[in-house]
C-alpha cells in the first residue's frame, strides 16, 4: 500500500519497509530504589488471580523464568497502576502517583504476612519496580537508578551470622554490577535497622572489584537507616517498604511476561521474542475475538524504524498516538511549537481480529485552524492482543506495533 501527499509537493508511493528491522520508539516502565538510605493490571480477562505487569530492565536469568505468579485483586490493582510510569516513578504524574498511593494504602490495610521480618519469605533478591522518591540517593546512584537499561535489586538475608541488606544495580551480564551493602539487625516484626559499610563495582572485564567512592565510616549517622516492611504478600512475591527518609518502595521477586515485554522495549533488545512469549501465555485471551478498544493509545514500539519523512511516519502510524472512537480512527502527532499532524479515517471488520483501515483525511493543525493535506493510505490491521491497558497489532506493511492506553 502507499499514499500520496499534496503540500505543493508530490510524494511517490512509499517504498517497501523491511519488517525485520528492530524498533525505534521506546518507553521506560516503572521500578524502584534509593541508595545509602534504603529500598525501599488489571487484566479484564483474568479477574481472579493472574495479572500481568510492566517493569524496568530484567536480567537474563529472570527472563528465562516461566513460573506464573499469582496476585490477589488488591495486589493486581497496585501492579496495574504502575503500568506506563517511566523512570521508576521519576516521571509519574500527580494522578498516577495518587493511584499508586491508593493501591499501596489498600494493601497496607489488608492482612499480608504478619511480622514480615520474622518470615523466610522476606529473604532473597527483590527487583525494584517503583519508588516515590527516585532522586533521593547520591548523584552517582541517581544516575544508575534512572537508567532503565539497568536492573535494580535489593537483597535481604537476615538469618545468617552476618545479616545484610544490599542494594544492587546490575548493568548487564557482560558488564557487571554495583553492590552497596549494609549490616542489618531486626528491631521488630516490621523494621530492619541497617548501617551501610561497604560498596564496590564488580566488573566482568576486571579481575578485581572497584571501590564505590563513598566513605561510609566518615558519614556517621548518615550511613544509618531503617526499613519498614508494611506489606509482604503471602505468596512471597510482592513487598511494600517505607524508609527512614519518607520513601515508599514497591518490590517484586519474580517477573512476568507483561513485565518482560515492556522491559525489552525499554532496553531495546529481544522485543520480538518478548511479544511472542506474551501472546503465547495469553492464548486463553487471544483465542477470543480481539477488539479495537476505544480510547487514546500511545505507540511505545514498532518493528519498523522510522523513515526520513515524518509525514509518512505519521500517516502510517509509525509515531504518535491513535484515538479509537465511535468506529473512527485518528492518528495524532505533535510536530513542534503547538503544531500537530492529524489523520482521520475509518475501519471495518474484514475477518477474525482483522480490520480494513482507510485513512483519508489529513491536516496540519494549530489551535482551531487546520491546513488540509491530500493523503490516502489503506492497510489491514490485525489485533494480536488487546486488553484495557496494552495492545499489540500488526499493521501497515506487516509492521508490529505495541501501544499503551493513555489515562488508564
Amino acid at each position: 500500500m502507499g499514499c500520496s501527499i499534496d503540500l505543493g509537493l508530490r510524494f511517490s508511493h512509499l517504498p517497501q519497509i523491511n519488517t525485520t528491522s528492530i524498533k525505534r520508539t521506546r518507553i521506560q516502565p516503572p521500578f524502584v530504589i534509593a541508595f545509602p538510605t534504603c529500598y525501599g493490571v488489571n487484566h479484564p480477562h483474568q479477574y481472579h488471580l493472574l495479572r500481568r505487569v510492566c517493569c524496568s530492565a530484567v536480567d537474563e536469568e529472570q527472563i528465562q523464568q516461566s513460573t506464573e505468579v499469582l496476585f490477589s485483586d488488591a495486589e493486581s490493582s497496585l501492579v496495574g497502576s504502575l503500568i506506563g510510569i517511566q523512570g521508576r516513578g521519576r516521571t509519574a504524574s500527580p494522578e498516577q502517583l495518587k493511584a499508586v498511593e491508593r493501591a499501596v494504602e489498600v494493601l497496607e490495610a489488608t492482612e499480608g504476612v504478619p511480622d514480615p521480618t520474622s518470615s523466610s519469605l522476606i529473604e532473597g533478591r527483590w527487583q525494584l519496580i517503583f519508588t516515590t522518591r527516585p532522586g533521593s540517593a547520591s548523584p552517582i546512584q541517581r544516575t544508575f537508578v534512572g537508567v532503565d537499561l539497568f536492573s535494580v535489586f535489593q537483597e535481604i538475608y537476615l538469618r545468617t551470622n552476618d545479616p545484610r541488606v544490599s542494594n544492587i544495580v546490575k548493568f548487564s551480564d557482560a558488564i557487571g554490577e554495583l553492590k552497596v551493602e549494609a549490616a542489618a539487625t531486626i528491631k521488630d516484626g516490621k523494621r530492619i535497622l541497617f548501617r551501610f559499610d561497604k560498596a564496590a563495582f564488580s566488573l566482568k572485564f576486571l579481575p578485581f572489584k572497584v571501590p564505590y567512592p563513598v566513605p561510609f565510616r566518615l558519614l556517621g549517622d548518615e550511613a544509618k537507616g531503617w526499613l519498614d516492611t508494611t506489606y509482604l504478600s503471602k505468596s512471597g512475591n510482592l513487598r511494600i517498604s517505607r524508609g527512614n527518609k519518607g520513601t515508599t518502595f514497591v518490590l517484586q521477586k519474580q517477573t512476568e511476561p507483561r513485565q518482560r515485554l515492556l522491559s525489552a522495549i525499554s532496553s531495546g533488545s529481544s522485543v520480538i521474542q518478548a511479544i511472542d512469549e506474551f501472546i503465547s501465555v495469553n492464548q486463553n485471551v487471544t483465542k477470543d475475538e480481539q477488539q479495537l478498544i476505544e480510547g487514546e493509545w500511545q505507540m511505545i514500539w514498532s518493528s519498523q524504524m522510522e523513515t526520513d519523512s515524518w509525514i509518512e511516519n505519521a500517516a502510517n502510524g509509525l509515531m504518535g498516538s491513535q484515538i479509537v472512537k465511535n468506529g473512527k480512527l485518528k492518528f495524532l502527532v505533535d510536530i513542534l511549537f503547538g503544531f500537530k499532524f492529524s489523520m482521520n479515517g475509518t475501519f471495518e471488520k474484514s475477518g477474525t481480529n482483522v480490520y480494513d483501515v482507510t485513512m483519508d483525511d489529513g491536516a496540519i493543525v494549530v489551535g482551531p485552524y487546520g491546513l488540509p493535506v491530500e493523503l490516502v493510505t489503506k492497510f489491514k490491521l490485525e489485533v494480536l492482543y488487546s486488553d484495557d491497558k496494552i495492545r499489540i497489532t500488526r499493521g501497515y506493511s506487516n509492521i508490529l506495533f505495541v501501544h499503551l492506553r493513555v489515562g488508564r
